[in-house]
């Protein structure tokens, strides 16, 4: 993904399609459970859609080219959107601070933080860098 050209038109359509998938779960299961069970859910409504994604999948932290640890990503999605969800009240920065973190650790250009705990669906996208992107 380094250096390449990507279009984010193609972004667009691909995570207006997993908040699609995230708004159909949120529909027939409401607020009020654990992260897990948005989290197996929504692999279903993704596998239903059509959209490649690898769940609870472990990334390498890397610094000054040395692995110092690795995390766990709620979702990878097409190898390029990196997809972070919450069952909390409400987001807040921290949250914004977490998915930018991982954007960049991970060197990916876009990631969606999607939470399942408010009452209404609440999702907010995130590009790692505007430069890579062409129209």
């Amino acid at each position: 993904m380094k250096g390449a050209i990507i279009n984010l038109d193609d972004y667009r359509v691909l995570t207006g399609k997993i908040i699609g998938c995230a708004m159909q779960v949120h529909r027939v299961l409401g607020s009020g459970f654990q992260e897990v069970i948005y989290q197996r859910a929504l692999a279903i409504e993704l596998e239903q859609c059509g959209i490649s994604a690898q769940r609870e999948l472990e990334m390498p932290i890397s610094y000054r080219q040395h692995e110092i640890g690795s995390r766990r990503v709620d979702f990878l999605i097409n190898e390029t959107v990196l997809l972070e969800l919450k069952a909390l009240s409400g987001l807040n920065e921290t949250h914004y601070a977490q998915i930018i973190n991982y954007l960049e650790a991970y060197r990916l250009p876009i990631g969606l933080l999607i939470n399942f705990g408010a009452p209404a669906l609440e999702f907010k996208r995130f590009v790692k860098t505007l430069k890579l992107f062409r129209k």
